[in-house]
Order: structure tokens, then C-alpha cells, then sequence
């Protein structure tokens, strides 16, 4: 054991090891074995480098929050399409999901009756513009 700190202690230990550490490789103090090629990189260094790309929380990503509850709407108006309900309909002229809006249950669906009589009036397109022209 006190040759191997000896060992490690030395100058041309360190220098050695700068060497491997310079050329990306980590190798404990002491051993001189490199890693053969082909071989993946140590298990720490993936599990940083897989923890620096994931940008969610640890359990998992913000949830969604219903502006209309956020805005205290008694009443989605159909009238309102000019406004705002331009935002819920996807650029081929469909309703967007709870998913992707974060509506809630109860104001999807008056969301969705209040988009489907803004079309019916003729206030909302019912196809998207790109698609018309064909």
C-alpha cells in the first residue's frame, strides 16, 4: 500500500497521469492501463452528460395551467373569435387538444361548442387558408 502512494506521489506518476487526464481519459493513481478502443466512457461521465441534455424537473415537465380558470371566464363567448379564440385552432383549421392548450375538461368542451357556432356564424374559418385554395 505505501508503494502504491509512493508510486503515486512521484513526478513522473503526475505527469503521467496530466497526460491521460489532457487526452480525456481517467484512470485512478497508480494503474497504468488505458482504456482499450472501443470502449464506451466511464459510467459518471455518460450520466452527466445524459442529465445536462434533460432540461424537466424530477417529476417531469410544468404542468399546464387553464387560462380561463387562471382569468376567472364565467362564460366562453362565441363572438369572441377575433379575440382570442384564433389561439385554439391548429394552421389546419382543427381544435387543439387539452394536451397542448392545458384547458381544463370543463372549458374544453365550451371551447369547443363556442368554436364550433363561431364556424357555423361564419366568424372562424373551417378549413385552414393554405387548404382553401386548392
Amino acid at each position: 500500500m505505501q508503494k502504491r502512494n509512493e508510486a503515486a506521489n512521484s513526478p513522473t506518476a503526475s505527469a503521467t497521469q496530466q497526460a491521460t487526464q489532457s487526452q480525456g481519459q481517467s484512470t485512478p493513481a497508480g494503474s497504468a492501463s488505458a482504456q482499450a478502443p472501443g470502449q464506451g466512457q466511464a459510467p459518471a461521465q455518460t450520466q452527466t452528460t445524459a442529465r445536462q441534455g434533460r432540461r424537466e424537473g424530477v417529476r417531469g415537465p410544468r404542468r399546464k395551467v387553464c387560462q380561463f380558470c387562471h382569468d376567472r371566464v364565467r362564460e366562453i363567448d362565441y363572438k369572441d373569435a377575433a379575440r382570442f379564440l384564433k389561439r385554439y385552432i391548429s394552421d389546419r383549421g382543427k381544435i387543439e387538444p387539452r394536451r397542448k392548450t392545458g384547458t381544463c375538461a370543463k372549458h374544453q368542451r365550451a371551447l369547443s361548442r363556442a368554436l364550433k357556432q363561431a364556424r357555423f356564424m361564419a366568424l372562424l374559418p373551417y378549413t385552414a387558408e393554405h387548404m382553401r385554395s386548392m
